[in-house]
């Protein structure tokens, strides 16, 4: 790597900082994307998690496993301009996901560590895994569903680390039903509770399989007036009944979730697989808008991130 191409990076990270920093002390935001494979020599996206720094490189054809020269060279210029030790920042490789990569624990160790955002909290970690705990790119669509969950019955499914299922008890949701596979998601959904004083009379949670749950949905769950469901791309989790690839599926997770959706309810469905494609024939009769330039964050527009539609019977 030459000289010259290590300056354009350093170049177009200090005007990148400047902007965004500007941007998000104006917002009061202290996570967000500064830097997103802004330069093709340059594959990366870096975020700022409040004082630490979250680089990822997306894989480039052909290449395996970090190219320990070429991270050699990128990593000084990144503590440089951000002004962080390389102690604060965390480094990962993207590859096209297989599985149930994205939730598979990438070999390294770290701390888990609080953010804040919008007034609330939650515990993130850079380096076990693959995501963080906290979907920056989401960041719009947690404001919309605080601002529409007063007095509202919320589903959150496929929740992850339970960043919604917050915002809704922050906007006064009477109560919710937050559902998720995975015990290490469920445990850290709890911790964003317990740090947002989340009162879990109120607010529950339902270790169970999304899929099973949408296709015989049974028992007494009753009807949500306000829905999120955010499904991986991809899983084949040995612990669900069946594969889930969301483009196939989309349909059947759709329906399953407005025949839980109250009258007049509202559902949110989004996903990040690259080239999805919304295959209204095979949806069940509803109404649906796409709002994803309204869900996407700012600062993740350069390049995009998920699709958000909102969905209605």
């Amino acid at each position: 790597m030459t000289m010259p191409a290590v300056s354009a990076l350093r170049n177009r990270l200090i005007k990148n900082a400047r902007h965004w920093g500007k941007w998000a002390r104006r917002q009061g935001i202290g996570s967000y994307r500064l830097y997103d494979r802004d330069i093709p020599e340059f594959p990366l996206a870096v975020d700022r998690y409040e004082g630490r720094v979250h680089v990822q490189e997306f894989a480039r054809r052909g290449t395996e496993g970090k190219d320990t020269d070429w991270w050699a060279a990128v990593l000084p210029v990144v503590a440089e301009v951000l002004e962080v030790p390389p102690e604060a920042i965390a480094t990962k490789q993207r590859r096209r996901q297989k599985g149930s990569d994205q939730y598979n624990k990438t070999g390294e160790t770290g701390k888990d560590f609080v953010v804040h955002e919008d007034g609330l909290a939650f515990w993130v970690n850079m380096d076990t895994y693959l995501d963080t705990g906290l979907f920056l790119d989401h960041r719009p669509t947690r404001h919309r569903i605080r601002q529409e969950a007063a007095g509202k019955r919320f589903l959150n499914l496929f929740a992850y680390t339970g960043s919604f299922s917050v915002y809704a008890a922050a906007g006064g949701a009477s109560h919710s039903l937050t559902v998720d596979l995975s015990n290490t998601y469920q445990d850290w959904t709890r911790r964003n509770f317990a740090l947002n004083e989340v009162d879990l009379r109120q607010h529950h949670l339902l270790r169970t399989d999304v899929l099973r749950l949408l296709d015989d949905p049974g028992g007494d769950l009753g009807r949500f007036d306000l829905i999120v469901m955010d499904p991986p791309s991809f899983s084949n989790s040995k612990a669900m009944a069946a594969v889930l690839d969301v483009q196939r599926d989309h349909p059947r997770l759709i329906a399953g979730a407005l025949d839980l959706l109250a009258p007049g309810g509202t559902l949110y469905f989004s996903n990040n697989r690259q080239g999805f494609q919304l295959d209204e024939n095979a949806l069940p009769d509803c109404q649906w808008k796409e709002i994803t330039t309204q869900t996407l964050a700012e600062d993740f527009r350069r390049k995009g991130g998920h699709r958000c539609w909102l969905i209605q019977r």
